[in-house]
This record gives C-alpha cells, sequence and structure tokens, in this order.
C-alpha cells in the first residue's frame, strides 16, 4: 500500500492538536488541506481515524492505535533524513579524486594536508594514473587533468601551479663523460631515457625559444612507463644512464643537491597548469564542494 507520509504527518498534526484549526496554526498547511490530507488517509486504509464534531476531533480506537505506533516510525524516518541533510550541508564522507601522477605528486601535497585538517570528518582516496578515465562510470567525484585532456562538458578551475616547464637534466657525470648538449637537435647523439603512456604513445621532447620551436624523438636505452615508473627513469638519470626529460618540479630536488644538472634551460617549453575538474555544480556532493571552495580560495590567497 502506498501512504503518503505528508498525509500520516498531518493525521498525527490533527491528532496530536485537536483539532484541524489548531494543528493548521503549528504547521504549514491549512484547515481544508489538513482535512482533505486525514480523508484521504482513512480511504486508503478504508478505517476511521478521527472521531469529528463541531467541538472536538478525537482519535478512535484505530486511530490511537496508529498513533501509538507512528510516532517513533516518523522519528526514525525523520532521523535517517537528517543523515541525507547532514551529508548535504556539512562536508562528511568521501571525496574520490582520479589524477595524474604526476599531479599526486607536485599538486596535491601542497593541499591535501591543509584540506584535511579544516574538514576532518572528510577522507580523500586518490588514484593516481595517467590512462584517461570517465569520471562517472570510475565512482571518482572529481579529477585533475591538463587542458588538452579536458572533456568539454565538465566544470573546470585552475589548482596548483598556473605555468609549469619541462626540464632536461642529466648528472654531473654523464655530461663530464658525453658533453653537454648546446641546442635540442645534439640530443639526438645522446643516450636518452624516453617515457612511454598507458596507450603505448611514446612522448616527444618539445623546446621552444624566440618563437622556434624544436619537436623531438630522441633514442636511447631505457624506455619507462609515464607515471608508474617515472621515478625509476630519475634514478637511472641520477646513476648516469642519460638524458632525462620531465616537469621542472620533479626534477627541481635533485637539482638543488647536485644530483642532476640542468641542461638547454632557455629552451626549456612552457606551459600551462592543471584543472580540478568535475560533471556539475548542481547537487554536488559536500565533499567535493568543500574541496572545490578551498581550491578557489587558495588560488585567491597566491
Amino acid at each position: 500500500m502506498n501512504v503518503d507520509l505528508s498525509d500520516l504527518n498531518a493525521f498525527m498534526s490533527v491528532a496530536r492538536a485537536g483539532g484541524f484549526r489548531d494543528a493548521a496554526r503549528s504547521g504549514g498547511m491549512s484547515p481544508s488541506g489538513l482535512s482533505e490530507a486525514v480523508r484521504r488517509l482513512e480511504t486508503q486504509l478504508g478505517v476511521r481515524l478521527l472521531n469529528r464534531t463541531t467541538r472536538s476531533v478525537v482519535p478512535t480506537e484505530a486511530g490511537r492505535r496508529l498513533l501509538d505506533r507512528l510516532g517513533p516510525a516518523l522519528a526514525e524516518v525523520e532521523s535517517a533524513l537528517d543523515v541525507v541533510n547532514s551529508a548535504r550541508d556539512k562536508p562528511i564522507g568521501t571525496l574520490r579524486l582520479n589524477v595524474p601522477v604526476s599531479a599526486a605528486r607536485l599538486v596535491l601535497p601542497a593541499l591535501l594536508p591543509a584540506f584535511l585538517a579544516a574538514y576532518p570528518e572528510v577522507q580523500v582516496e586518490i588514484i593516481a594514473e595517467d590512462s584517461f578515465v570517465d569520471l562517472l562510470t570510475s565512482g571518482c567525484d572529481a579529477g585533475i587533468r591538463y587542458d588538452e585532456r579536458l572533456e568539454q562538458d565538465m566544470i573546470a578551475i585552475p589548482i596548483g601551479p598556473r605555468v609549469q616547464r619541462f626540464a632536461v637534466a642529466a648528472s654531473p657525470a654523464y655530461l663530464d663523460r658525453h658533453g653537454r648538449p648546446q641546442h635540442p637537435q645534439d640530443l639526438l647523439s645522446h643516450a636518452c631515457i624516453r617515457g612511454r603512456f598507458s596507450s603505448g604513445m611514446i612522448n616527444a621532447w618539445e623546446f621552444e625559444r624566440a618563437g622556434q620551436l624544436v619537436k623531438l624523438e630522441p633514442s636511447g636505452p631505457l624506455i619507462v612507463r609515464i607515471g608508474t615508473a617515472t621515478d625509476l627513469g630519475v634514478d637511472a638519470a641520477v646513476a648516469g644512464a642519460g638524458i632525462i626529460y620531465l616537469f621542472e618540479d620533479w626534477l627541481r630536488p635533485y637539482f638543488d643537491r647536485g644530483q642532476l644538472e640542468p641542461i638547454l634551460e632557455s629552451w626549456w617549453q612552457r606551459f600551462s597548469g592543471p584543472f580540478l575538474y568535475f560533471p556539475s555544480r548542481h547537487l554536488m556532493p559536500a565533499p567535493l564542494r568543500a574541496f572545490v571552495d578551498f581550491v578557489k580560495a587558495t588560488n585567491r590567497d597566491e
């Protein structure tokens, strides 16, 4: 039997108030609306619930039995709805982000600790991979990608550094043995450590200076899977196996420690930073809304 909860609430209000007018004053319905709701409920149940006179409204025996059982049941329904409202209005629950490995390493460490401290009831789950996935089918709330890989129907906001560069580097020992390239074309005669995407494509090396663009596909003894094995490529470069091409921010600690030496710096190509993207602002889950607002506030502070 499909009984409208609003009709049950109307019956409870009238029975407890002892009349339609008094119930209307304390609720949001008119006396006639309450009367119609109770009449509709009695018709569905096939039993009279209220005895009505010109002076009073009193529950029948059936009405009293229903009232005794209905109070706790509706209280439990209201409690369940409060849980949903809490999830809507207060950041509680899990935020799932699909991000490239580079973002997990270079972008999120500067944001997540402060976000988690500000929202202790939010659990963040990071899925780091460099293959492009559909957010909805993967069960993620949002992702991080660069603009050329964003879907057109997604909302996107900047996250992390707005300008990045690809750097080229090798160990000082390697460069002492093989010489220091003076032009990107010189890399074609060097051992270069390449990266392969999960799609199977090997990334080209691009350089730019004074409007001149140079795109190369050098060769070398080692190819690593971009993202999951990038650190292996860096370790190989530090050990003197060849020249590596990677995010400047990823290599910066190795520059600072003198383990890698930057080369061709005037040719390093700049590109725009990543974006946080998500499907819609309509009925956004509270953890995601909190993270979006946090990222926006961080952008304003920078």
